[in-house]
């Protein structure tokens, strides 16, 4: 068993270095080494708290997979479509016709409980070093905070798998310790109730962040935020072993533990908006700087250099291409982008409908094909990349925003309440009143009863933090993922059709020709002029396309009772005789 223990350390550590913009994890590798040398001095702790850091990040985990495979389709955006398909891949995944052998299910799994193992080795050691107590104040300091965030990954690494596989083995001690190492499902309630108690705990291990903190490290304000989304979740609808969708008889308690987390965050004054929406993703993450505000409470850092292993296909796989390189996987949804008010600043960040030409000036993509804006290579600076042929651009992940921390403290206040306090409708309208580029003026009147609030909230949850992995799992957790799906396809059925609201759509959108910048020069929302602006150029617009690269294959094999989760992989069962597949696969 120490022999195992030795071998998991030296993984731990040789796989542990990560570089990022900041540098905060760019730490030597240590190897060949038991528990007693790493966790003897703070520096050898760090170097086995950096290796759980690194199982966030790769394709494996953040880079890709779990950040644009997993999260689709909602009522946002439609993961990649067209042919092939059925591919037991990633269109199978994101389109609900997922089977049991599905190539992108076993890796992500496994690097998610290499998470935890490690994580577990660090909770394990950590307060067992003689410096934790009887060390200098900044070696007891240090050590605490390191203690803090192991709990805080691990709480993360439980919280991805629980939401995408439901009830799955767990385990808080290190392998080493065990007898018997094939584990059973354990209930989700209780996986969550502890990690719920775990965070607590880091919340009072953590410092809170300051102006010069790195958000690419833990502090308590993301731990108290990580602990309230877990707690809407907990309290919220899942799908259970009988395929029902349900949530527990208490649920109102963990509504009120995310009201308490959220407000803890919100009264520390240690996060605040950005005062523009866009440069949260323009000047911050992908320009690969500190965002001031330190609005984003934690991202997750990728390493740069085009590992596999802990770099990031954001901006490649998806958002517009240059001279035809890139993926664009992810289309935003017409029906989501004409859902924005017309003066909504972000719809234009979350939205791209165009590609870049090598020469740098825009091409416009029509209404079926435009993709998803916020992680776009023509805004990445510091390098610029946007005539790279790499595949890999280094961007960070943002894992948890303040935007959403005050819209998790309304949507808590208005359950508790049976409608929304002052409290919660301020916090809403922060959120809303940012998009609008600070003018309150045009963000229209706050609900104030229990359910139109909550269908506000709903609303603009979408419109604050599309593309950022949350949607999907935030339907689910209202038990709405099955009634939005069916509500945008027939939404986008009468957009094809130009009914209804969708009656004067123009068919064709004409823009400045040769710009570096996307400028419309007629409306989006009336038909177009008969005669073209001069100096434009145009795009067809509204046709017939949603028939065929939409509707073909969004959502289209969703299952209720079934589809909310996804089954283990094959491999999974034969390692595992205690293991059996559940939900309907």
């Amino acid at each position: 068993m120490k022999r195992i223990y030795q071998i998991t350390l030296v993984l731990v550590f040789s796989l542990g270095t990560m570089t990022s913009c900041e540098n905060y994890l760019e730490v030597p590798p240590v190897s060949s080494f038991g528990p007693d040398y790493v966790f003897s001095n703070v520096t050898n702790a760090t170097i086995a708290l950096t290796g759980v850091y690194a199982a966030l990040g790769g394709d494996n985990g953040y880079g890709i997979r779990l950040s644009m495979y997993y999260p689709l389709d909602d009522d946002i955006l439609m993961g990649q479509g067209g042919n092939p398909f059925p591919d037991n891949e990633r269109r199978d995944i994101a389109h609900y016709n997922v089977q049991p052998s599905n190539t992108q299910l076993r890796l992500p799994f496994n690097q998610l409980y290499t998470g935890i193992e490690r994580a577990n080795i660090c909770i394990a050691e950590i307060p067992r070093m003689a410096m934790y107590s009887n060390g200098t104040e900044a070696e007891r300091r240090e050590l605490r905070r390191l203690h803090g965030e192991a709990l805080t990954l691990r709480a993360q690494f439980y919280f991805e798998l629980v939401r995408n596989w439901g009830d799955i083995p767990a385990q808080f001690e290190p392998s080493s310790t065990l007898d018997d190492l094939f584990l059973e499902r354990t209930d989700r309630d209780i996986i969550y109730d502890r990690i719920i108690e775990d965070l607590g705990q880091a919340a009072e291990l953590l410092p809170w962040a300051t102006a010069s903190s790195s958000n690419e490290r833990i502090t308590q304000g993301a731990a108290r935020a990580l602990r309230a989304r877990i707690a809407l979740f907990r309290g919220g609808y899942s799908l259970r072993l009988d395929r029902t969708m349900r949530r527990g008889a208490d649920h109102r308690q963990f509504y009120q533990i995310a009201r308490d987390e959220a407000l803890a965050v919100i009264n520390s004054g240690s996060h605040q908006l950005n005062p523009s929406f866009e440069a949260v993703f323009r000047e911050g993450l992908l320009a690969r700087r500190r965002e001031p505000n330190q609005e984003i409470l934690w991202e997750i850092a990728m390493t740069g250099g085009g590992s596999s292993f802990g770099d990031s296909k954001l901006g490649y796989y998806n958002g517009p291409r240059w001279n035809n390189l890139g993926n664009s996987a992810l289309t935003i949804l017409p029906t989501f982008f004409y859902s924005f008010d017309e003066n909504d600043l972000r719809r234009d960040v979350s939205a791209a409908p165009y590609n870049i030409n090598q020469d740098f000036t825009i091409v416009a993509r029509n209404i079926q094909t435009m993709v998803d804006g916020k992680f776009r290579r023509d805004w990445m600076s510091n390098p610029v990349v946007i005539n790279s042929n790499a595949q890999y651009f280094g961007i960070n992940w943002p894992m948890i925003r303040y935007a959403d921390v005050l819209l998790m403290f309304a949507e808590a206040e208005n359950e508790l309440n049976n409608g929304p306090t002052a409290a919660a409708i301020q916090a809403f309208e922060q959120v809303r009143t940012r998009g609008f580029g600070g003018d309150a003026s045009l963000i229209g009147t706050t609900p104030s009863s229990y359910q139109e609030f909550f269908e506000a909230i709903v609303q603009e949850r979408a419109f604050e933090l599309s593309g950022e992995g949350i949607r999907k799992y935030d339907l689910i957790r209202w038990n709405l993922l099955e009634t939005k799906l069916n509500e945008t396809k027939a939404n986008l059925e009468a957009m094809a059709t130009r009914a209804g609201a969708y009656a004067n759509l123009p068919t064709t959108m004409y823009y400045e020709a040769g710009a570096n910048e996307l400028r419309w020069l007629n409306s989006l929302y009336q038909p177009q002029p008969t005669t073209a602006p001069a100096g434009s150029a145009s795009v067809a617009w509204l046709g017939n396309g949603i028939n065929t690269t939409i509707l073909t294959y969004f959502a289209v094999g969703f299952t209720p009772g079934k589809s909310e989760l996804l089954p283990l992989h094959t491999s999974i069962l034969d390692a595992n005789s205690k293991l059996k597949q559940e939900y309907g696969y």
